[in-house]
């Protein structure tokens, strides 16, 4: 016996991997007993196989290279390149929603302050799911706030967990990028066994290690672009192991996951009972700017000791313990189908300065420690279900499907201290302890209902209607829509249209995050927007956005087997959060902005003296924008003389218009409106092959990214440099070889043809001086600096092997 994840989920176009006609979803639509082909909104589903055949072990990395509308943070800056995160259609990765099972999956507490195009996620960390324990994964692209609440702006990814009674699988894989480093080894196990004669246990560990990678050339204050000593380099500095290379900062985070997940369920009959969870911690460090010898150090009666004589490079830790559960009761009762069910999700992250110093306690006192706890993030949130579904004969071509529901929802948040020597004056170098005036805990809660009514007019049509009522705690009501439509002209041409609006309540750690991010030559203070201080800047609270999504697409079945869809979608943001960008107060000793200093000395905040460049920044309902774009989606299982083929090709184009800036060129500068507009490809393209020939098969994939822009400053200011990464094609490639003794035996890569994206330039004009080479366009204190904003990361070919065994 198999119980169903969900009754009442969303539907798919095309089924990656081996197809099946009879393939049910559960996502987009109240209905049940749907096939993928029959959608009434676009979804495309990736199952087992499909997930397994990409080489990295990282569920953000398999949707990278399966889903077109999918891209995944490659690398991020401080904190956020402990915990990536991905979007969908260009917007924002807090305006996809995720569901396990079918049921909201909590966020992450580790907010991506950095800017860039993936500035303010907060989503669910795809990361911390095992792609093993999958059954397959369901991405509805479509506006969908109307069904399943605030976040599902540009879509829902409803992942499915495997409910199997019996059997199990264990698989290892290791491998490494081209350069050398970035070593991944993992594994998993999953064992399924029966509960009783009704029920079942599936659960799933796995385990990832991932080295440091390092991308960028020299330091520019050891040398000059051409290599050469800068002329008032001290001689010793020559000697220190690795120079001139000694600074890596660009580059793979560190870390080791351990995750385990559960799903079980039990039928007694009239009643099923479910429950599903998981546990996962990480331990992660990200190498941060290397510090000269120069930098600590302490002077008394004239004579100075300088603490490191070969200099430091301070990094960046990470103690993440994450846990879910979801557990609850389904049945029918007089005819209606009914779903009780109650989640609790928690994640909690510790961050800590390693291998630094705290300059100023150095020079005050001849001591500091070398370790420093900063403080943590907490975000836990309890979300309550009660879904309710029947089908009523009212003398239509089927059924109709009468379905209503409500959701309570209680999410927190909060910020710790650090210890008191990460906050003394400026903190360890590198990334300051959080001050008092940035800790707090602040918590909301949330009701809904919704109502949803599916219909077939006559046979060759179906009508999806829902409605959503929403309140927020401090935030406020609202009503909002949908209405899904689809009409068959005959078993090979149909078309299909959605009109909805959307809303999503900003999240309680884009409202009071607070916090001091440093650089060797720049200090920023990120004020909370629902602060005083943020307010003496401009700032105002935030409110929620909203949103009105129209789509229209075609659904072809020329030839059997041969299904494509082609959907246009129209999506605009309203109030749209974002983060505005470096508003400097000073440079030097020169006041450019003394409102901006002003708001820092009233959060308390102390600013490492040696900083070239102060100012703030905060998230902000400062534009609207309106997103506009195409999905293609194609799958042709064939059979030939010689193998059997699989062909599969999916493209997405989507271009972001800033239609409103409510802020102005100072609140909302260049590099915030790229990071919007430019800095995701417009268009990615996918071509893939699957083969298979006796025991032998390949998978071969070819990934188009389009051309990214954006514009970057080496002090987050004006003036501003356009950057471009350029048009790349991508190559995975993977042989799968099944033994007779059970096992499969796979080798692989992907970027298979070592594509890097362009590294910054030098600033016009900047010159090599006695202790500092010239300037880069994007602040790196190294020369040829990968750009970070690369849709398909900076780190070039990656090459694997597999062992995997079913029984």
């Amino acid at each position: 016996m198999k119980i169903p994840a969900s009754d009442v989920l969303p539907s798919s176009d095309a089924v990656h991997g081996p197809t099946a006609k009879d393939d049910i979803i559960v996502t987009g639509t109240r209905q049940t007993g749907v096939r993928a082909a029959d959608s009434a909104a676009p979804v495309q589903v990736f199952n087992a196989e499909a997930l397994a055949r990409v080489g990295q072990p990282n569920l953000n990395q398999v949707l990278t290279q399966l889903a077109p509308s999918f891209t995944a943070q490659a690398f991020g800056g401080d904190a956020s390149n402990l915990t990536l995160t991905a979007k969908l259609r260009g917007l924002s990765a807090n305006h996809v929603l995720i569901l396990i099972n079918g049921k909201r999956r909590h966020g992450t507490a580790n907010l991506h302050v950095a800017s860039g195009p993936f500035q303010g996620g907060a989503a669910p960390d795809l990361d911390l799911i095992p792609p093993e324990a999958i059954e397959r994964i369901e991405v509805l692209q479509d506006g969908a706030a109307a069904q399943y609440g605030s976040d599902a702006i540009a879509g829902v990814i409803n992942i499915i967990l495997k409910s199997d009674r019996t059997g199990g699988a264990a698989s290892a894989t290791a491998g490494q990028y081209y350069a050398g480093d970035g070593t991944t080894a993992a594994g998993s196990v999953r064992l399924a066994v029966p509960l009783g004669e009704s029920g079942f246990l599936d659960v799933t560990g796995f385990h990832r290690f991932h080295d440091f990678s390092q991308r960028a050339g020299a330091d520019r204050r050891l040398v000059a672009p051409d290599g050469t000593p800068l002329s008032g380099l001290p001689a010793a500095w020559q000697a220190i192991p690795g120079y001139p290379r000694l600074n890596p900062i660009i580059g793979d985070a560190r870390s080791s996951l351990t995750t385990g997940f559960v799903n079980a369920g039990y039928d007694f009959g009239s009643i099923e009972a479910y429950a599903f969870g998981s546990y996962s911690r990480r331990v992660a460090r990200a190498n941060e700017q290397y510090r000269l010898p120069s930098r600590v150090s302490r002077t008394v009666a004239g004579v100075s000791t300088f603490l490191f004589p070969n200099g430091f490079v301070p990094q960046l830790g990470l103690e993440e313990d994450d846990y879910a559960f979801t557990g609850g009761v389904r049945g029918v009762a007089s005819g209606w189908n009914w779903d009780l069910s109650a989640t609790y999700g928690r994640d909690t992250a510790r961050i800590s300065t390693l291998n630094s110093a705290n300059a100023s306690l150095y020079a005050d006192t001849g001591f500091t420690p070398r370790d420093f706890y900063d403080g943590r993030f907490v975000a836990p949130q309890f979300t309550g279900n009660l879904d309710i579904r029947r089908k009523v004969e009212l003398g239509l071509a089927q059924p109709v499907t009468l379905a209503f529901g409500g959701e309570f929802r209680r999410d927190s948040y909060a910020i710790g201290a650090g210890d008191a020597a990460s906050t003394y004056k400026e903190g360890g170098q590198s990334y300051p302890g959080f001050q008092q005036t940035d800790a707090g805990s602040f918590s909301r809660n949330a009701w809904s209902a919704y109502g949803d009514v599916v219909v077939h007019p006559v046979a060759a049509w179906t009508l999806d209607l829902a409605g959503r009522y929403e309140h927020y705690q401090g935030i406020g009501d609202t009503l909002i829509g949908k209405v899904t439509t689809r009409y068959d002209f005959s078993p090979s041409v149909a078309v299909r249209g959605t009109v909805s609006t959307g809303f999503r309540a900003p999240t309680l750690a884009e409202s009071h995050y607070s916090a001091t991010n440093v650089s060797p030559v720049v200090a920023v203070i990120q004020l909370p927007a629902n602060s005083a201080a943020a307010a003496i800047v401009g700032f105002s609270p935030l409110r929620s956005e909203h949103s009105t999504s129209l789509s229209a697409g075609v659904v072809l079945r020329p030839v059997e087997r041969l299904t494509i869809t082609l959907d246009a979608y129209h999506i605009s943001v309203r109030n749209r959060v974002a983060g505005s960008g470096v508003i400097l107060g000073k440079i030097g000793t020169t006041i450019v902005d003394q409102r901006v200093l002003d708001a820092i000395a009233a959060r308390g905040n102390v600013v490492d003296p040696t900083a070239t460049f102060v100012g703030v920044s905060a998230f902000t309902n400062g534009v609207d924008t309106r997103t506009r774009g195409v999905e293609l989606s194609a799958t042709y299982p064939m059979e030939t003389g010689v193998a059997a083929l699989e062909w599969s090709l999916s493209a997405n184009y989507n271009r972001t218009e800033i239609t409103r800036n409510h802020l102005g060129d100072t609140l909302f500068n260049a590099i915030a409106r790229s990071n919007l507009e430019t800095a995701s490809p417009r268009f990615k393209g996918i071509l893939g092959l699957l083969a298979r020939r006796g025991r032998l098969s390949a998978n071969l994939r070819e990934t188009l990214y389009g051309s990214s822009r954006a514009f970057v400053s080496p002090s987050g200011a004006a003036p501003f440099y356009e950057t471009k990464v350029g048009t790349a094609f991508l190559t995975d490639l993977e042989l799968t070889y099944a033994t007779r003794l059970g096992l499969d035996l796979s080798v692989g890569a992907n970027n298979l043809f070592d594509r890097r994206p362009e590294t910054a330039g030098l600033v016009p004009g900047s010159v090599t001086t006695a202790t500092a080479g010239p300037v880069s366009i994007s602040g790196a204190q190294v020369y040829d600096a990968p750009f970070s904003f690369s849709p398909y990361g900076i780190n070039g070919g990656y090459y694997y092997g597999r062992v995997s065994v079913r029984f």
